[in-house]
């Protein structure tokens, strides 16, 4: 018979003095330089970089939680279409990441009712745990083993009762100024998913924790940097690195940290520069007269790849009934798809560039550790 089960119950940080390694001390400064020069990088396209990457981040976060979705099921629940769950949960992952990351740019913290937001916003459409969202956990949890009993898990995180206090210590920890910034984000990132604070949906806002903290020490101001893309890319390395963490090893998950981070910022660029050629690439395919609703719409895909008709005709200046020529005309020439069947609630994208966040998941899959 079952009858007991041993826990594990993280040392808190609050006033920890780390000292990393050589190799990581370089490391760690070749990831911050790369990080905050992608944020510079996305210059006059800042909110179609901003938001390419976001749905990088959130995307593949979502994929190491094994929720994943084909791109036009995604892309109809960016638009709020009927979509699958799993496709709605990795638009949700990206409302809960942006929400966090700016919120912690804005006040200069990383703030306790902000991460709970965020884990609202993540889990409230969930069919099994949404009565949990933006709640601490009440109950035991487990990683590994099985879906009824802690035998044979991989790790058991303290009972909930020590949860409000190792989450107050985490926050300490996480408004220090006098540890590396990537450091800080690693073993922050370490620590909550060593406390597992939520019923579900640990990984996603923990790996949130990660951008928060960056913003909140100014490394980025604009963009997130879409770390998860290279978690994703070698998955049993990032969880076997988690659990050295918590045989108080903290130096290998912050080198593997500052490793993933510079990856994922090298990588990144590439896809910035590939989104940056796209609307002189879509010019010159379909060739627009100049002051066209064709013409309008064109540079606009990046920032909305995925959109109804009364958006386009907004953009264009035009009537939403003649918007539907254009729309056509644009999808003839391979510029757009039509992801929707249904001839009422018509919903195109910019194939491209959706595409563009597989694109750069297969780069940093060829780059893995």
């Amino acid at each position: 018979m079952f009858t007991e089960v041993e826990v594990s119950l993280p040392p808190e940080i609050r006033e920890l003095w780390y000292e990393p390694g050589r190799e990581t001390i370089v490391t760690l400064e070749e990831a911050a330089i790369a990080v905050a020069s992608l944020d510079v990088r996305a210059g006059s396209r800042m909110a179609a970089i901003s938001g390419f990457l976001l749905r990088s981040e959130a995307v593949s976060s979502s994929k190491i939680e094994h929720v994943d979705a084909n791109r036009n099921d995604y892309a109809r629940a960016i638009v709020g279409l009927k979509a699958s769950d799993q496709a709605k949960s990795m638009v949700a992952a990206a409302e809960a990441v942006q929400s966090m990351i700016q919120d912690a740019g804005e006040a200069g913290e990383v703030r306790l009712q902000a991460l709970l937001a965020a884990h609202r916003k993540l889990m409230k459409d969930d069919p099994v745990d949404g009565h949990n969202a933006g709640l601490f956990r009440n109950v035991q949890n487990w990683i590994g083993g099985s879906d009824y009993s802690p035998r044979g898990a991989v790790h058991v995180p303290p009972p909930p009762a020590l949860v409000p206090g190792l989450m107050d210590d985490l926050l300490s920890f996480c408004a220090r100024r006098d540890v590396p910034i990537m450091a800080q984000a690693a073993i922050a990132h370490a620590q909550f998913e060593s406390i597992h604070p939520f019923t579900d949906g640990n990984g996603r806002i923990g790996r949130a924790l990660i951008g928060a903290i960056s913003r909140r020490r100014g490394l980025t101001r604009n963009t997130v940097t879409p770390i998860a893309s290279a978690m994703v890319a070698d998955i049993d390395t990032y969880f076997s690195l988690l659990n050295i963490y918590r045989t108080g090893d903290l130096d290998p998950f912050v080198l593997y940290l500052a490793r993933s981070s510079l990856r994922a910022a090298e990588a990144a660029s590439e896809s910035v520069t590939a989104l940056d050629s796209l609307p002189s690439a879509w010019v010159e395919v379909v060739r627009p007269r100049k002051g066209s609703s064709d013409e309008k719409i064109l540079p606009w895909l990046l920032e909305r790849p995925v959109f109804e008709a009364h958006s386009a005709a907004y953009v264009a200046g035009v009537d939403e009934r003649s918007i539907y020529r254009v729309l056509d005309r644009l999808t003839e020439a391979g510029v757009l798809s039509l992801i929707t069947q249904s001839k009422r609630n018509r919903a195109w994208a910019a194939t491209e560039v959706l595409d563009e966040v597989d694109r750069l998941n297969k780069r940093l899959a060829g780059r893995a550790l």
